[in-house]
Parts: structure tokens; sequence; C-alpha cells
């Protein structure tokens, strides 16, 4: 039976139904809920590869499951495709029972599936964006078919968490790929095969991803018979086609929300991100090197300005990589605005000469209206106290490509405005930040080397006592506060629109998608479309 918690705020019952304008190349009998279940930050356009992705989790869920997930309201981890699972007093011991399931093409899932999954991810070569994150993994035992044995070199407390980031993947479909290979397979858009509620059907490229209802699923069989993701150029359009009924779902950006306040033809879902934006300063570019400099950067930018006027006051200001009380000490330096205060920092650092009004790049995925304007009134702040940097905003492969490459052009991206996951489990920012993860070990992408930061994330993952663990994370906020690998600057809320013709659906604005316990087998319309 499936482990499932349902967060009953988030389940729509209601049965009115919004107009709907079927796309002809789409229409087709039975019930089929569409949405723009890639737009925004928690997607990933034309992303199949759950090895590589670092988004778009709420899509790839429906038909791809991992070992364990966060339930609805990312309180808690609980089995998927795991009934069951123990960890060790130490914690170096995590041992799975695995559920009776089979893939999509009638194998069995089993044990060897998911040793073949971690070794996968675990390798580099595949293109997975986990590796650095398994390392601790020293071996993967399965005693039987339906069990599975992790044993640690040492304790990492946010192994739980990447394990439900983890897809498992078909090791008789996928066996005898060469790991190089992996990522550049056709399979992934194809042909690929699943355990969860929906099968692959289609792709049409930039268009949109069809998966059909798996009449075996062990969940019971799904409500609707598709789900189709369709794919905008950006959310203004996702929203066009939510109000015309060509789709039921999309997320909306925080300027969009008070439009659909009040029509009872929409639902909206509001919740934290989750995720922390901050502008990076890249360490291999000299004028950053400076402390001063990068304090100068803090208290520049006005945030709670930008809060109240572009987030209409949704967002919560950021000091260091957490918001969350339990993980910010008393008394670290909150950064207030002080314009002056920064010239005078930039005076000291000798900023006139080491770079003066030269133009800067900040490079972002973020390409959306919010992000653009949020963008330009940075600028406009930097600006007044002597920096001048210019915005430049590409698409998240193209980013990815240019800060993780193995011998980038440092020049292309001196300065980032980016985000990333801080919780729930607070090592995720760990990525991003230790010494240990700079490409190709993981994304530490501004290759960040300050040792006071790498050490209290190192203690903090290595903490098997949970009464010391939020006392851990106070130590990373505070190395982050006084050293500013980054200029951190809030955790906003996020947001979806659903029309009141779904019932039963369910939708988290989590980190990269989730995925979280959405239970898609129960997503339902109230008539048949």
């Amino acid at each position: 039976m499936r482990l499932r918690t349902l967060r009953s705020a988030l389940v729509l019952t209601t049965t009115l139904l919004a107009p709907m304008l079927a796309l002809p190349a789409l229409a087709e009998t039975g019930k089929t809920i569409s949405g723009g279940f890639d737009v925004g930050p928690g997607g990933f356009p034309g992303n199949f590869n759950p090895l590589a992705a670092t988004a778009g989790l709420t899509w790839l869920s429906v038909y791809y499951e991992p070992l364990v997930i966060y339930n609805a309201d990312l309180t808690a981890i609980v089995g998927d495709l795991a009934e069951s699972f123990e960890i060790s007093a130490d914690q170096k011991t995590y041992s799975f029972k695995l559920t009776s399931e089979s893939w999509h093409d009638g194998e069995a899932f089993t044990s060897t599936d998911v040793k073949f999954t971690l070794e996968a991810a675990k390798n580099g070569d595949t293109g997975s964006v986990f590796a650095a994150r398994l390392g601790a993994i020293e071996s993967i035992a399965t005693p039987d078919d339906r069990t599975v044995v992790l044993t640690l070199s040492a304790p990492n407390a946010g192994l739980l968490d990447t394990l439900t980031k983890i897809m498992m993947l078909p090791e008789h479909a996928l066996g005898k790929v060469p790991p190089a290979d992996l990522a550049k397979s056709t399979w992934w858009s194809t042909t690929p095969v699943g355990t969860g509620a929906f099968k692959f059907e289609k792709y049409v490229t930039d268009q949109y991803v069809e998966v059909v209802a798996d009449e075996d699923y062990r969940g019971g069989r799904p409500a609707v018979d598709k789900l189709i993701n369709r794919y905008f150029e950006n959310s203004a359009a996702a929203v066009a086609a939510l109000r015309a009924g060509e789709i039921q779902f999309t997320y909306v950006e925080a300027d969009d929300v008070a439009t659909f306040n009040g029509n009872d033809q929409f639902k909206v879902i509001e919740g934290p991100s989750f995720v922390v934006n901050y502008v990076g300063f890249n360490q291999e570019v000299p004028f950053w090197k400076d402390l001063k400099v990068r304090q100068a950067v803090m208290y520049a930018i006005d945030r709670k300005a930008i809060i109240e006027s572009l987030y209409n006051g949704a967002a919560t200001e950021a000091n260091c990589g957490y918001v969350a009380e339990q993980f910010v000490p008393a008394g670290i330096e909150p950064y207030a605005y002080d314009p002056e205060k920064a010239k005078a920092l930039l005076a000291e650092a000798g900023w006139a000469e080491i770079n003066g009004d030269k133009p800067i790049t900040i490079l972002t995925y973020y390409n959306n209206p919010l992000s653009t304007n949020v963008l330009a009134a940075i600028q406009a702040m930097l600006a007044q106290v002597g920096i001048n940097i210019v915005p430049r905003a590409v698409d998240s492969p193209t980013y990815n490509a240019t800060v993780l490459a193995a011998e980038p052009n440092f020049a292309d991206f001196p300065l980032i405005y980016a985000g990333l996951q801080d919780g729930p489990e607070p090592s995720n920012i760990n990525v991003g930040l230790n010494e240990t993860m700079i490409p190709p070990a993981g994304t530490n992408a501004l290759r960040i080397r300050m040792p006071e930061v790498s050490a209290a994330f190192d203690a903090a993952l290595g903490e098997t006592d949970a009464t010391k663990r939020d006392a851990r994370y106070q130590a990373v906020c505070q190395a982050m506060n006084a050293n500013l690998p980054w200029a951190t600057m809030w955790v906003a809320n996020r947001y979806g629109v659903s029309s009141t013709s779904l019932e039963h659906f369910v939708w988290t604005p989590a980190p990269g998608g989730g995925p979280f316990d959405a239970d898609p087998e129960k997503w339902d319309l109230g008539n048949a479309q």
C-alpha cells in the first residue's frame, strides 16, 4: 500500500468548471488534465533525465518515483518505492524494504534497479548532478530482491533528503548503456520507463509531453486518462492559457496573484519557496576578494524596498543562507540599507582603482518579468555607490553550461543572480558553498574557498545528535554572514493557480518542483474533458 500524506489545504475538491478551449492538436476522448508544470523556477522544460534534473521534479514524479519522498507539506520524509526504511544509531547504515511494483514495460522492480540507479547517480560520467552528494556511500548491498542496504563511510545528515530527488531507473533498459553515453541517450525523451501512476506516451519538441494512465498502478488506476505538460515561453503565456481554459494549472509570478484573487474559477496556492536568492561573487575574479567590497554590495541594496514594491511583501530578508528562526543566531550583522557606508567601504578598498565604473556582467537564469525588474532595481542601487552591473539572462541549460564548465571563462559570470534550496533540509546549500563542491565535484559554481564556511558545513553534515543540529547550522549562518560568499537577498513565497475544475489536486511550491507526495493518481476533473 502506498505511503501517502495529503495536506488538506492543498487539496482542491470543488467542482466548478472553468471554460475549456481544447487545442485541436491535443483533442482526445476521456479525461485529460493539462498544465504548465514546468513553468517558473520549479520547472526545467525539455529535461527528461532525472539524473540531470536540478528542477522539474513535479512533472518527472508523475512517471518516475524515488525510494523516499517528502509529504505534501514538506514536513517529513515518507516511503515511496521503499515501503519502509531504517537508519542505524551511528547513521552510517540505511536499510530499505522495497514495495512490490513493476516497471511500465511489465518487468519487476527490484533491488537490482536501486543499486543500478544509485551507482549511476554516484558516477559523474553519467552527467549526474548528485555525484558529490552521494560520495559518502561506501557500498550498496542487495541481500534479496526487496532489500537494499547502504553503508556510509561517515554520517551524512542530508542523505535522506538527497534520496528524495533520485528517481529510480530500470537496470534492464539502461544497464548496458555506457555511463558516458547516458546523458545523451534519446531514451529519456522517446521511451522512458518508470513506475509512477502515468506512463510516458510522447513528446512533441518544445510543445508538450503526454503521459497516460497506468492501469496496473499499485495506488489504483488513475482517475484521469491523460496528463499533458505544456511548454510556454514565459509565465505570462501560461497565465493566458490558464485564463482561456486551455490548461488547468500553472505557476504564476507574485505580481499576477492579485488578478486571480476573488475569482471563483481559480484557486491560488501559496507557500514558502525554501529557496534563498542571492547575488553571488565569483571568487576567481580578483575584485571580489576584498571583504569590504562584498560588504559594500550588501549595504548598497535596499532589500526591504524591493520586497515591498516588487514582491508585495511576500518575501523575507536573508542575512545568511537561512531565514528559518532555528538556524539564524542572534547578533549577526543585518546589513541594513546604508549607501553611504557602502561608498565608504568601496573607498577603503580602492574600488576606483580596482574596477571603478567598468561594467560587470551579472548572469542569471531567471528570465521572468519579476526578476527583470528585481535586477533593474539592484542595478540602479549599485550604480548609486559606483558599481556598474549589467544583467544578462539566459536559459537554464546555457547557464549551467557556463558556470559549471570544467574550464569556464570566469569573465562570463563575475556575478550571478541565482537561488539555491535552503530547506526543508538545511544541508542543501552545502553543494553551492563548500570547497569540496567546486566543479566538477559539485555545484559550487562561484569557486568559493572559505575555510570557515566549509568547516561549518562539514561539522553540520557529520552531526549525529539531532539536538545539536540547529546549533551547527547557526554556525553555518554565522560563517556566511561574516565571510559573505554571497550577498544574500531574500526567501520569497511562490504561487500556483489552478482551475476550480480540478479535484484532489495537490501542488506545493517546493524547491526545484520537489518532488513531494502529490498523489497524481487521484487528480481528477469535475466533468469529462
